[in-house]
């Protein structure tokens, strides 16, 4: 860029920070001045009117939490407004006309796709249909992929191999379509995109980062690179992805949720972060100089949780980015970016358990991290938050619990402690004020929710939503799914940080990823919590009868857990409200060229096998040569002592007699791999070996006879 551009960049960046300062202390003002007013609401609803420490306790976890939804309410109530005006004029889609756009030359742009143990075939075509789309585009010859594999286990990572050189001849995108395996997995994903820029990303300008499950358009694509060219003071930016692909009952809810209010949320909260916004980890492109110099991560040098290396990267890398004097943009403007959500309750929290780690780590750089701006250090808080409000919301409860107890056990304290003074403190019930306080905190939760279908009918969107009716319905029934969810995401929840912040392991649910919930499952998983429900609602009835009737909205959803959960991961409810128009996003109505092929190429079933990866790079002689040439002379380094016996023993007895460490040593060996070939092709027919080949010999001759 010339100077002129540098200086009109500048000119920009001035103006925009003047305009989030003015944005964001109108939200601090908004949100903090009602949550004061609720808490006053508070003082005057509890008996001692915070007179003693339980009530202290009490107005403090009210009070954060309060301002936790207020912020997210106001965040809407910001995006509802500026789409009704058209827009944020100050958003980086909204500086430029398209045609000015369009005329920008693109730059050399790596799309890397860093992958750990995902179903590969599916993954990959995934990548398939964007490598498609941006041929089609015409701009394809500015772009290269790049797949970065952290997976150990042998039968993926040789299945990766081999369905990465099928894409290579299917594509001929030889030359520009690339696989890569860490033999050494350190610091998660985080180190697999460390490695590939050390290694390749001073071939590039940009990078595009995906997930396993994440598509982007070429028109996106094209024009997020256009747009980092144009903006030289951008290192990052953010596309705000969509749901798709919901099957279960549980996933269309949520990517009907993600769909309907993403466009008031990610608006609100693009144009109070502005130019200082938080970077989600894929769907977005990266300025590779500037965050190769300043975004790399050193391990904490804290204690327990906060020692070791970092494993949320993302915010803490936009945080880098925003400290070294760079832009982070999130754009909802783009559209046609897209991931995927979980199927069931349990993969959710199987997810967030891994999650929770990461997103609590964050504290320590919040706390200690230097020269971070106050927008990051936010973006930081709200990631800790996000886990946090869990523990927050369940001691409420459970102080809320002794407050009940002491008010009905006890005999009354006219002097109780904190209360100094030679007058007595007289207790006080409201319960006119208590209920108030309790629909203002529902109106906060719920309105959002109604002003995303005022805006999808302003709009004209509705109908691409099933029409207001049924979209109406959806939002209710969206309703009722988070309210039986989220008590049940407070307990869970409440566990992980526990266990993060006591650094140790603590399992909720397993992960399941292709069935859906058993009852066994369901039962064995959420058992915990609806035993803690069924003792509190009992203990709460024999207190009072009026406080049972108050833990109810807990108390049910945790009790219905377990077929709460068996329902929501069911294929055919989910289907069936779908069959009836509701839960129905924009893209199940309009066709997504890009998602027409990642669904067209992921149901084609012809390379289905009966083997495994590991026998088929035994056997298939183009695959084992395939393996051999990305394989290294291993036995060159003095390790022929042991490669020779495995060779042995997976020779005569097959791959199952021996361990993934030791399969993985024997199929990164060019010369174990030669050898095992050989002696497969001269085993005798009823060994293992034999019988493997039988099975592709068959299945060659069924493809000779239905090809004639």
């Amino acid at each position: 860029m010339d100077d002129a551009a540098d200086t009109l960049a500048r000119r920009r960046s001035g103006g925009w920070r003047r305009v989030a300062t003015i944005r964001r202390f109108l939200m601090t003002v908004f949100v903090v001045g009602q949550t004061l007013v609720a808490c006053y609401f508070l003082l005057w609803v509890l008996p001692y009117h915070g007179g003693t420490l339980v009530e202290l306790g009490l107005l403090v976890l009210f009070a954060l939490l309060y301002m936790w939804i207020a912020v997210g309410f106001w965040t809407a109530v910001l995006g509802f407004v500026l789409r009704l005006v058209g827009g944020d004029r100050y958003s980086l889609l909204k500086r430029y006309e398209g045609e000015a756009l369009e005329a920008t030359p693109l730059a050399r742009t790596a799309i890397i796709m860093p992958v750990y143990h995902e179903p590969v075939y599916w993954t990959l075509s995934g990548l398939k249909a964007v490598y498609r789309d941006l041929e089609r585009s015409g701009h394809l010859d500015q772009f290269e992929f790049h797949i970065l594999s952290d997976s150990r286990d042998p039968n993926v990572w040789l299945e990766e191999q081999a369905t990465w050189y099928r894409l290579c001849q299917e594509l001929g995108a030889e030359g520009r379509l690339f696989y890569r395996r860490r033999r050494v997995n350190l610091n998660f994903k985080s180190g697999n995109v460390a490695d590939f820029l050390r290694r390749w990303g001073r071939r590039y300008r940009y990078m595009v980062v995906l997930d396993a499950d994440s598509l982007l358009s070429a028109d996106t694509i094209v024009r997020m690179v256009q747009l980092m060219e144009r903006e030289p003071n951008v290192g990052i930016l953010q596309t705000a992805p969509s749901l798709i692909n919901g099957e279960s009952l549980f996933a269309r809810v949520q990517q009907f949720s993600n769909r309907l209010y993403s466009a008031l949320f990610a608006t609100g909260l693009a144009a109070i972060q502005m130019g200082d916004a938080a970077f989600w980890g894929h769907n977005a492109i990266i300025r590779i100089k500037p965050f190769m110099a300043h975004c790399g991560l050193r391990k904490l040098r804290g204690f327990g949780l906060f020692r070791g290396p970092i494993m949320s990267h993302d915010f803490v890398e936009a945080a880098y980015m925003g400290r070294a004097g760079y832009e982070v943009w999130l754009e909802p403007g783009l559209s046609n970016s897209f991931e995927e959500s979980p199927p069931t309750l349990s993969d959710e929290l199987s997810r967030d358990n891994r999650w929770s780690r990461g997103n609590l780590q964050h504290l320590w750089i919040l706390l200690f991290g230097r020269r971070l701006r106050l927008a990051h250090r936010m973006a930081l808080l709200n990631g800790v938050m996000a886990y946090m409000a869990s523990p927050l919301w369940l001691g409420f409860l459970i102080l809320t619990t002794v407050e009940a107890v002491q008010m009905t056990v006890a005999s009354i304290d006219y002097f109780p402690e904190g209360h100094q003074g030679l007058f007595p403190l007289w207790p006080e019930w409201r319960p006119e004020w208590a209920l108030g306080l309790a629909l203002s905190t529902l109106s906060l939760l719920f309105i959002p929710k109604f002003l995303a279908i005022l805006d999808a009918v302003i709009h004209g969107t509705s109908r691409q939503f099933g029409g207001v009716v049924r979209l109406f319905v959806s939002v209710l029934v969206e309703i009722v799914v988070s309210v039986l969810l989220a008590p049940v995401r407070m307990i869970a929840h409440s566990q992980y940080v526990l266990g993060a912040l006591l650094n140790v392991s603590l399992t909720w649910a397993g992960q399941n990823r292709t069935q859906e919930t058993s009852w066994r499952e369901a039962l064995v998983t959420q058992f915990p919590g609806m035993l803690v429900a069924a003792g509190w609602s009992a203990f709460a009835w024999s207190l009072d009868p009026m406080f049972f009737l108050w833990s109810l909205p807990v108390a049910i959803p945790l009790l219905l857990a377990a077929p709460t959960s068996v329902l929501l991961s069911k294929v055919s409810a989910g289907q069936a409200l779908r069959k009836l128009g509701m839960l129905v996003i924009p893209e199940e109505r309009e066709s997504v060229q890009v998602l027409d092929d990642a669904r067209a190429a992921r149901s084609d079933s012809r390379n289905a096998s009966m083997l495994t990866a590991v026998e088929e790079a035994v056997v298939r002689p183009r695959l084992n040569r395939l393996h051999q040439a990305l394989a290294r002379d291993v036995r060159l380094a003095k390790r022929e002592e042991l490669l020779v016996p495995l060779v042995e023993h997976c020779g005569t007895a097959g791959p199952d007699s021996l361990s993934r460490s030791e399969l993985s040593q024997l199929f990164r060996d060019r010369q174990s791999l030669a050898e095992l070939h050989e002696r497969a092709w001269q085993a005798p027919i009823d060994s293992f070996w034999g019988r493997r080949i039988a099975i592709l010999s068959r299945k060659g001759r069924k493809r000779r006879t239905r090809s004639a």
